[in-house]
């Protein structure tokens, strides 16, 4: 069972997700919400965190209205509703969203005038992603433009990242398309199988991974792949999760047809049985074959 430590820097973790925010900005939030009103002076020495640097971080969150200041003297610092912060969140996003295909259309029309698009044959590629955002928004437009079945292959920890990106809501589009999510996980703790539920995956099925990387792939297609360094680290900094992208058909087979073979041999959600399970043997030694 997770301690009241873990369960705080969880939330934290979720937090500089959903809100963007680093990992100072993060525990400033949540210990403004917790103490209530406090002098940026008073939280530096409670948070154990040089004074200058904290009037800095407080002047930041002001500026973005994820907290507030009175004008009382000394100034106390409050944290606004976690209800508010998720709102503002929410129009930012949106603006952004906005924007984008507002400019986007403006400039395909200039391309599409003025540029001859070349098209030749089929040359596989290779890409490196950097950041998490990044990387979850690449997922999420794979499974939105699937029609056939998408492995994921990850661990609980990125599962509860991507609950919070647009991935679970592309899935509800994948299947639309006739498509399917097929999540594979390591879980052996049965209190957690509706932590997993609430995903939304099409088909869910426990085993002993061959790594704790995260791996992403359809057939025939593309996939994406990250290290267990980069797609487990807990730490607030998402930008030092890499992911590798690439269409080449001799990869994106390796990785389908392990996925394949540990789907046929992995145990359904709803029938997990977690001493069984624990015991059974990892399938890391596996060789795939193109």
């Amino acid at each position: 069972m997770m301690s009241y430590q873990d369960q705080i820097n969880s939330i934290a973790n979720e937090l500089e997700e959903i809100l963007d925010l680093d990992e100072l900005e993060a525990r400033i939030y949540l210990s403004l919400l917790r103490v209530g009103p406090i002098t940026a002076s008073a939280l530096a020495k409670d948070l154990d965190i040089d004074r200058a640097r904290m009037y800095r971080t407080v002047d930041k969150l002001v500026s973005r209205n994820i907290v507030s200041t009175t004008l009382s003297s000394p100034k106390l610092c409050i944290a606004v509703e976690p209800q508010e912060a998720l709102k503002l969140a929410l129009r930012k996003k949106e603006d952004e969203v906005n924007k984008i295909k507002k400019s986007g259309e403006t400039i395909i029309e200039k391309i599409n005038k003025e540029i001859t698009t070349k098209h030749g044959t089929h040359v596989p590629t290779f890409r490196v992603v950097q950041g998490r955002t990044n990387i979850y928004a690449d997922i999420a437009q794979m499974i939105e433009n699937a029609s056939g079945i998408v492995y994921i292959s990850t661990t609980l920890e990125d599962i509860s990242r991507m609950y919070h990106s647009a991935i679970p809501e592309k899935i509800m589009v994948c299947e639309k398309r006739g498509g399917e999510v097929r999540l594979l996980v390591e879980l052996d703790d049965p209190r957690l199988i509706p932590f997993v539920k609430r995903f939304n995956a099409t088909e869910t099925k426990i085993c002993k991974l061959p790594s704790k990387g995260r791996m992403v792939v359809e057939k025939e297609k593309q996939m994406i792949m990250s290290d267990s360094t980069a797609s487990n680290n807990m730490s607030t900094n998402s930008e030092t999760d890499f992911s590798l992208c690439t269409n080449s058909s001799e990869m994106v087979g390796n990785i389908h047809s392990l996925c394949n073979i540990l789907w046929e041999t992995a145990q359904p959600l709803k029938t997990l049985d977690v001493k069984n399970y624990i015991k059974k043997p990892s399938l890391s030694h596996v060789t795939v074959k193109p």
